[in-house]
C-alpha cells in the first residue's frame, strides 16, 4: 500500500506564494511509486474536485490546467518520494482543498480515475 501525506498549505494573501509537498510511503506491486505520474488536484467548497497538474514517472513531461499555467509548476524527487507544487501569484479562487494523488501507471493524465492512491489533502486558503 501506499500512504501520500500533504504539507505546506495555509493562508496567504493574493498575490503570495505557497510550496505544497506530498511525501509518499509504501510500495505498490512491490515498488514506489518513483515509476508512477503523480498529481495534484484540488477541490473549493461545493464545487466538484477538479485537476491541477500532473507529471510524469521521469519528471520530464508535465500537463497544467489551464487557470494554473505559468503559475504553478509541479515537480518531483524521485529519492525523496516527494511531489511538489509551487504555487506563486495566488488568486482567491484557487482557495481550496488540495490532494495529491499517484496514478495507476507511469503517466496520469487529466483524470482522476487513472489515480488509485490518494492524500488526505492540505487546505489553502487565499485571501483578497
Amino acid at each position: 500500500q501506499v500512504q501520500l501525506v500533504e504539507s505546506g498549505g495555509g493562508l496567504v494573501q493574493a498575490g503570495g506564494s505557497l510550496r505544497l509537498s506530498c511525501t509518499a510511503s509504501g510500495r505498490t506491486s512491490g515498488r514506489t511509486i518513483s515509476n508512477n505520474g503523480v498529481g495534484w488536484f484540488r477541490q473549493a467548497p461545493g464545487k466538484e474536485r477538479e485537476f491541477v497538474a500532473t507529471i510524469n514517472w521521469k519528471g520530464d513531461s508535465t500537463i497544467y490546467t489551464d487557470s494554473v499555467k505559468g503559475r504553478f509548476t509541479i515537480s518531483r524527487d524521485n529519492v525523496k518520494n516527494t511531489i511538489y507544487l509551487q504555487m506563486n501569484s495566488l488568486r482567491p479562487e484557487d482557495t481550496a482543498v488540495y490532494y495529491c494523488a499517484a496514478a495507476r501507471s507511469s503517466y496520469g493524465g487529466i483524470h482522476g480515475v487513472n489515480y488509485n492512491y490518494w492524500g488526505q489533502g492540505t487546505q489553502v486558503t487565499v485571501s483578497s
